[in-house]
């Protein structure tokens, strides 16, 4: 009896190259679920779409998406965070955004499933594939429960993230890292860049970030509030463009 194989699939490069590197062995997935946070960048978006075209062309299976619920509708975590004037929990220190606006939706979604269904009335486990790359052997419990057994095919393969990128551009698939553009764990240059590719991103996320009702963290980045962050940043880029700095460099070598 095969245990159904259930593909957690993120949107970045890692869960693509496992898609990717699945077919490349000969192995059908039954089920692949995308969770909407309803935060992810355009170019996420995007990458979704292209992969689901591509398992239709080769698993014959699409990307199934899923969403979280509030009082029966579809909230997202933006929309969450407004409701309760507050930010991501992983800005707190916690990390429950995954659990409530991935793996929730993924598991409520799978208990209605037919196939599952009949597998455990009949004594058997799903298996629920991570796209963990082999440098990420920290993430990866080795765990089961009543339901799943848990998978991380790249690191059982040797897999890394270099390797993951390079998989994706053999297939002309993106490989992009996927997050909610309001992710307390952006870097500083990619806030920066951000508000660069997407000022009305931006402008959302800095919109969700004064609304909050904050009292043991700055804003966005924990310590430091991105408003002020950039407000930093337009700053020192006055500074360079208002004054003229040399160089150093000299024709010829000499000075």
């Amino acid at each position: 009896m095969q245990n159904p194989i259930i593909v957690a699939f993120g949107g970045g490069a890692n869960s693509t190259a496992m898609l990717v590197e699945m077919h490349r062995r000969g192995i059908q997935p039954n089920l692949i679920m995308f969770a909407d946070t309803g935060g992810e960048r355009p170019e996420t978006y995007n990458a979704v779409s292209m992969v689901d075209l591509w398992c239709r062309n080769r698993f014959n299976l699409g990307i199934q998406v899923v969403r979280k619920t509030y009082q029966s509708k579809p909230e997202t975590l933006e929309e969450n965070c407004r409701r309760m004037e507050a930010l991501p929990s992983i800005a707190y220190g916690f990390k429950t955004c995954s659990q409530k606006y991935k793996i929730a939706p993924q598991d409520q979604f799978v208990n209605h499933w037919e196939p599952a269904l009949n597998h455990w009335a009949s004594g058997g486990k799903c298996e629920k594939w991570i796209g963990y790359d082999a440098s990420e052997e920290r993430r990866a419990k080795i765990r089961e429960d009543a339901k799943y057994t848990f998978r991380y095919p790249l690191i059982e393969w040797g897999i890394y993230r270099d390797d993951c990128v390079a998989i994706c551009q053999s297939e002309g698939l993106p490989s992009a890292k996927s997050s909610c553009f309001f992710c307390p764990s952006m870097k500083r240059h990619e806030i920066t860049q951000l508000a660069k590719d997407h000022p009305d991103l931006m402008r959302r996320a800095l919109e969700m970030e004064s609304r909050a009702k904050l009292t043991t963290v700055q804003g966005l980045g924990r310590s430091y509030s991105w408003a002020a962050f950039l407000r930093g940043e337009a700053a020192q880029s006055r500074l360079f463009e208002d004054h003229e700095v040399p160089c150093g460099c000299y024709d010829g070598g000499v000075e």
